[in-house]
């Protein structure tokens, strides 16, 4: 009689956990991972550029750093960054007073369209034609845009695969 009661109860446990231990959570529908493309994406204001002289740096020389901010119209310098409907990079622009840095228009795209695991900043390399064949500058996400609307990017100026200066922007996402 025990082992009746024994064997019953192993087959209601057995049939419970095939009832139940099987099924699939239902989570919602798949979605496409968010890319680096769309949080660059957009109508970037610039708050703050600073210059860095990198070979003072290098050389422990003060100042090494000034803020080209309130200088040479900074103050309006707006950056575009257009993408098509899914995402892929189109073209960007650059408006305002402020001085060329590197080429006003053209086309983009990024280094990798998903973080580095390693932690390596991506890169926004800018082109002046739609093959996008000839790379006219790279500017360096140094802060990606997430909770904050706000980026900060780095273009480097070197010769001889030496940096001698940089320039670091810091922008909001004004959309």
């Amino acid at each position: 009689m025990k082992t009746i009661r024994a064997l019953l109860l192993l087959c209601l446990v057995s049939l419970f956990f095939l009832q139940f231990g099987c099924k699939k959570p239902d989570d919602g529908s798949y979605v496409d991972p968010i890319t680096l493309y769309e949080k660059v994406k957009g109508e970037w204001k610039l708050n703050d550029i600073s210059q860095v002289d990198e070979t003072a740096k290098v050389a422990g020389i003060s100042p090494d750093e000034i803020s080209l901010f309130s200088q040479f119209g900074f103050e309006n310098l707006t950056l575009s960054l257009q993408v098509d409907e899914k995402n892929n990079p189109t073209t960007y622009s650059v408006s305002g007073d402020a001085p060329e840095l590197f080429p006003n228009s053209g086309y983009w795209d990024l280094s990798a369209s998903f973080p580095a695991a390693n932690g390596t900043a991506p890169v926004i390399n800018l082109y002046s034609d739609q093959a996008k064949t000839d790379l006219q500058a790279q500017l360096s996400v140094v802060s990606v845009p997430g909770a904050k609307t706000e980026m900060e990017l780095k273009l480097t100026r070197k010769s001889g695969g030496v940096a001698f200066v940089s320039y670091n922007y810091k922008l909001t996402n004004v959309q």
